[in-house]
């Protein structure tokens, strides 16, 4: 009978097994640390990107804060002009409101009626004055009232009995009276009557 000794083909093979799992070990191990190494190089590339976005995104943002800056200049220029433009205007109404303000009182003013004076505070005016009777006064208000284009809601201040002098020797009772209205710059004849001008444009035409 012939004995075969397999001891030392076990341990080759045992020691060849050892060897290919060292070299897959190896292996896997260098494979996963070429993926790891891809996937910084890969994480790097997107940060860089987005690195380079963001700071796209801030320099459009610069330029646009900068932009909305000069069109808030723009507005804010725009807006004084229009404010002096409006200043213009009303000073060159104004040139006009105290003659048409006394030409309207004149008017308004009934009979046995006049005024004493007159004190104008900012877009007000207070007015004083004699009358033979409480009626004159309250027609005064309701003429201001209903025809005035200058002088708009009259009040009655006050109003009490008081005598007028007709001569050195005679006098009559009267009523002492203050007045306050409101001024306000009459509108353009288009403005107080915009069918006219329309229906005269349509004429013309």
């Amino acid at each position: 009978m012939i004995l075969i000794n397999l001891l030392p083909h076990r341990e080759a093979a045992k020691l060849r097994r050892k060897r290919d799992f060292n070299v897959a070990m190896f292996a896997a191990i260098l494979a996963g640390v070429a993926l790891a190494f891809l996937g910084y190089l890969w994480l790097q590339s997107q940060l860089a990107d987005q690195a380079q976005r963001n700071q796209f995104l801030k320099t459009e943002n610069t330029k646009l804060d900068e932009t909305i800056k000069d069109v808030a200049g723009l507005e804010a220029e725009i807006q004084a002009l229009i404010e002096r433009q409006k200043a213009v205007e009303d000073l060159q109404a104004d040139r006009n409101l105290p003659v048409q303000m006394i030409n309207e009182l004149v008017a308004y003013a009934p009979e046995g009626l006049y005024l004493r004076s007159l004190k104008q505070e900012g877009m007000a005016i207070t007015m004083s004055g004699m009358a033979q009777s409480n009626e004159r006064v309250s027609e005064l208000l309701r003429r201001l009232n209903t025809e005035s284009k200058t002088l708009v809601k009259p009040q009655l201040i006050e109003i009490v009995a008081d005598k007028i002098n007709i001569s050195k020797t005679e006098q009559r009772p009267a009523f002492k009276f203050t007045v306050r209205a409101l001024i306000q710059r009459p509108a353009s004849e288009k403005a107080d009557d915009p069918k006219g001008a329309a229906s005269a444009g349509v004429k013309n035409g």
